[in-house]
């Protein structure tokens, strides 16, 4: 297979903003490949080399793929650097040079999906001296043999910025349409969700259909998509939902983690599959002690612990931890974490997502010995909402953010990758207008002014739609910013930064700069009120209007363990408005 068709395929893609039309795109070119080329084509139209949990990414800074393609035309270096200043999309630029290197120049030498993938597999392993100069070479090889628009994917996939639109959704969607039906369609996602490997899931589908989807299985070492929880706002609606009776637990202010044992060896996973292993070594040990099973997957809580009080911490704390590759051992030290485990998906081999939530949890207790490093979550089954508002203020006085409450019912499975009223948040916060804390999606943002000139002066918020799979303003963010995170927004946001609004972003406010939903921000405000100039949930309350945070705040949290899917959804918002004592109808 030529890495043409990808391209053209790619073109196709960028030229329509309709996920429909996407998928009807995807789902033709899928059964046009080679089904043993599909596994690559899936990772790089995700702009990526492998499943997401994989440690070795692919990445080339812009600098060193602008080399890349001076090299490969021989353009004048000021010249390509002129473009990127003008366009600011390195394949626009790519696409732009080559295209004048074709007017002269004649390739000889195809590229194949199969080439250019071992290569950039190549560019991705080259580490230690000479590997900055290797990355170019091999860049460059690629860059004197693509064609105009094979250069400009090139460029963005080793950039990691397909700037395409493309989510896993649309991709499942596609390879339901291509190899089975819409019918399949949730079949196809739980394969994705108990393996998060999408270039796994198109494979099987290409060779062998639905049958190879529904062989693949939890596995050790292949962390899961977390189930996630909807909220509400008082243990009386809480009981009526999940049957009158349900298992209240301590919601913790601490990092998720998926931890895979296996024969002693222990890996840990983020919300995000980020591996976690070598940042939190104190976990692992503690976990080698502590866990007794050949082979496991469990999920805990990392929460910040003061080891003189054992009193827990804020979040803030545990941060310090994330993303350190130096000083991990006075890490250790200085911000202790104690894990504490409530769930079990897996153990010596057997399968226990459709088993009931307490079936799971009795599994889990079977296995842990607790000591001052792993604990099991604090949990208790009641019946009573006076007793589960007692168990609430509880965890509020130990320093939890306050309660996760789960279903007992024979179908309380765990749904991977899948939010549901199975478990269901209820925080302090809810029971106020809003005191509540939302994490909201950047999409936007304006220029600074004044102090604030030569950085962004605010940022435009926004929730997730699950339903219409859409980013919908909720805010315009400008307070609560200090110089050093004004500063960071800059760098967080650069590579993505788009020249034109995301086209899965619905926004009646024009922004100065635009960007791929991906940066999830922590948010606090006073209430949530109705705005005739934000999306989020617009028509659901009154038809000529949205919901809006007043008074919004950055709390200070980057939440870097979400992505902008995982952002508070629309119809999360929709019930913590009608929660308010004060509503506007």
């Amino acid at each position: 297979m030529l890495f043409q068709e990808l391209a053209e395929t790619y073109e196709r893609l960028e030229a329509t903003s309709s996920r429909l039309e996407m998928t009807e795109i995807l789902a033709e070119s899928f059964r046009l490949f080679d089904p043993t080329d599909i596994k690559m084509a899936t990772y790089l139209t995700q702009g990526q080399l492998y499943p997401d949990f994989h440690p070795l990414k692919l990445g080339m800074a812009d600098k060193m793929l602008l080399k890349a393609i001076t090299f490969a035309s021989g353009a004048k270096e000021s010249e390509v650097q002129v473009l990127m200043l003008r366009e600011g999309d390195p394949g626009l630029v790519a696409q732009e040079i080559i295209s004048r290197k074709r007017q002269t120049t004649l390739f000889s030498e195809p590229l194949t999906l199969r080439r250019t993938y071992e290569t950039l597999e190549a560019i991705a392993k080259a580490e230690g001296g000479g590997s900055q100069d290797l990355k170019i070479k091999l860049m460059s090889k690629l860059l004197s043999d693509a064609s105009p628009s094979e250069a400009k994917f090139l460029s963005r996939i080793i950039t990691g910025r397909m700037r395409l639109g493309v989510s896993s959704m649309t991709v499942l969607d596609a390879l339901a349409v291509a190899f089975a039906t819409k019918e399949d369609r949730d079949a196809v996602e739980r394969a994705f969700n108990v393996s998060s490997d999408l270039g796994l899931v198109a494979e099987e589908m290409a060779l062998h259909g639905l049958e190879g989807v529904t062989r693949i299985k939890v596995e050790v070492n292949r962390p899961l998509r977390a189930m996630l929880a909807e909220r509400m706002s008082s243990p009386e609606d809480i009981l009526e939902k999940l049957g009158g009776t349900c298992a209240f637990e301590y919601k913790y202010d601490g990092v998720r983690v998926q931890a895979h044992i296996s024969r002693g060896e222990v890996r840990l996973y983020s919300r995000k599959l980020d591996d976690l292993t070598s940042q939190f070594p104190d976990v692992v040990a503690g976990l080698k002690r502590a866990f007794a099973a050949e082979n496991a997957i469990v999920e805990g809580e990392c929460v910040p612990v003061d080891m003189n009080t054992g009193e827990f911490l804020p979040f803030q704390e545990v941060s310090h931890r994330r993303g350190r590759k130096y000083g991990v051992e006075e890490a250790v030290e200085d911000y202790p974490v104690k894990l504490c485990l409530f769930d079990c998906i897996l153990k010596d081999g057997e399968d226990l997502l459709s088993r009931p939530f307490l079936e799971r949890r009795k599994v889990l207790e079977s296995c842990v010995t607790e000591d001052d490093s792993v604990v099991l979550s604090e949990m208790r089954v009641l019946s009573s909402a006076e007793e589960a508002q007692k168990f609430f203020l509880e965890a509020i006085k130990e320093g939890c953010e306050g309660l996760m409450a789960k279903s007992v019912a024979d179908n309380s499975v765990y749904r991977a990758g899948n939010r549901g009223f199975l478990w269901i948040k209820y925080k302090k916060e809810y029971r106020s207008e809003m005191n509540d804390t939302a994490d909201l999606a950047v999409v936007g943002a304006f220029a600074g002014r004044g102090k604030r000139k030569g950085v962004y002066g605010a940022v435009l918020m926004a929730t997730y739609d699950v339903q219409a799979d859409r980013f919908q303003t909720v805010c315009k963010l400008g307070s609560g910013f200090d110089d050093a995170n004004l500063a960071s927004l800059l760098e967080m946001l650069a590579e993505d930064r788009m020249a034109e609004r995301h086209h899965l972003v619905d926004s009646k406010m024009t922004a100065d700069f635009w960007f791929q939903p991906r940066l999830v921000l922590e948010v606090r405000g006073a209430e949530i009120t109705l705005s005739p100039i934000h999306t989020c949930a617009f028509g659901a309350i009154r038809k000529d209007a949205g919901l809006a945070i007043r008074f919004p705040r950055f709390t200070g949290r980057f939440r870097d363990d979400k992505e902008g899917r995982e952002a508070t959804t629309s119809q999360e918002m929709l019930v913590m408005y009608q929660a308010q004592l004060k509503q506007v109808e």
